[in-house]
This record gives C-alpha cells, structure tokens and sequence, in this order.
C-alpha cells in the first residue's frame, strides 16, 4: 500500500468539559490523544496531529509517541482551520486520511478498512466510514485531488460542503456499532460511558 497519511485532529479546545482536557481523558489506562495515536500507527501509515501551539500536554504526547505535530495557529477559529492548515502540511501522497482525535472506539481495523476500500472502490475520490447503520462519521480518507479545495474551508462545518459536494464519488465502509460517530464530549457522558465498562 502507498503512503497514506493519517490527520488527528486534536486542536478543540474541550469547552463543554469545564475544565478538563478530554484528549487527556483515560481511555483503556491511556490518555485519549495516546490511545488514538497508537491505533493509527497500527496501519502503518505515519501519523500526523493537528495542535495548538500552547498546548503543552497534548504535544507532550505527540512527542512521546513519536507522531508528527502540525501547529494550529488559529485554531480558534474551529474545525476549518484545523483541516486547512492541517492538510497544508502533509506530505504529498496520493490519498490521505482525516479522524477526529475523540471517537473513543474506533480500533485500528476500522481505519484500515477505510484504507483498504481505495482499492476495493477506485473510482470514488471520498471514502468514508458509517455507522452500522449507515450515518456518515469518521474517519474519511480523501483523494489527493481534493487537497487544494481544503485551502477555501473556513468556519466550524470542517469538511462537510466538500464532501457533500462530492457526495456521488463518496463510498461508504460501514464499521461496527456507532464507533464511526461516538464521542464523549461532557464531564457527564464520560461518566456515563465509564459505568458501562465496568459492567463490560
């Protein structure tokens, strides 16, 4: 397999959290930010993270586990300028991929899946996990034809107008459960996920 890139983007802020760091949550007796970067290293493919300069822990981790760190300047701004600077600074590949650095349980085989149907579907430009059931989330590998319309994204929306726009050359890789769009963005639903796995 050619070199894919691998984008997490870990620029949010975690507002709702009050206080607390989500990316630094544990997660399987890992900070969040180390348990998705050590999946992504799982495919192989190198792995890229999209942070704000001043924040040191975040970095810390990427550092520690040997990921590349793509510094976010404005990323205040939202999820657009953490996937148009972030994209900017990838290596030249012929595909790359975007993940959002807080699905708690996407696993390695999910990701290669989506890498995997490039050559299953070579047609597409867009190829995308789902749900179960068939709702669009994370995480999306795109066709390196499309790096130059990330440069025009701007606002919170991330990526959805490009790949809507693109929605007829979108193939669709369903993966288990809701691990494609399930996250965890309140002290709350950290709590409440947290007491399912005891009973798991």
């Amino acid at each position: 397999m050619a070199m894919v890139p691998i984008l997490i983007l870990a620029a949010g802020r975690s507002r709702r959290m009050r206080g607390r760091d989500k990316l630094l949550e544990d997660v399987g007796g890992l900070p969040l930010l180390r348990r998705q970067i050590e999946m992504a290293q799982g495919t192989g493919q190198p792995v890229f993270v999209a942070v704000p300069p001043d924040l040191v822990a975040r970095r810390a981790i990427i550092d520690e586990n040997k990921a590349t760190a793509l510094m976010i300047a404005d990323a205040d701004e939202g999820l657009s300028a953490s996937l148009r600077s972030g994209v900017a600074q990838l290596p030249d590949a012929p595909a790359f991929m975007i993940m959002l650095g807080d699905l708690v349980a996407l696993e390695t085989a999910d990701l290669v899946a989506v890498l995997g149907a490039r050559d299953a579907a070579p047609d597409a430009i867009i190829w995308r996990g789902t749900t179960a059931d068939g709702k669009p989330g994370h995480p999306i590998l795109f066709d390196a034809s499309l790096r130059p319309d990330f440069a025009g994204l701007a606002g919170d929306k991330g990526a959805d107008t490009l790949v809507q726009k693109h929605d007829n050359a979108t193939h669709l890789v369903a993966l288990a459960d809701n691990r494609a769009r399930f996250d965890l963005d309140t002290p709350e639903d950290w709590d409440a996920w947290r007491r399912t796995q005891v009973r798991t």
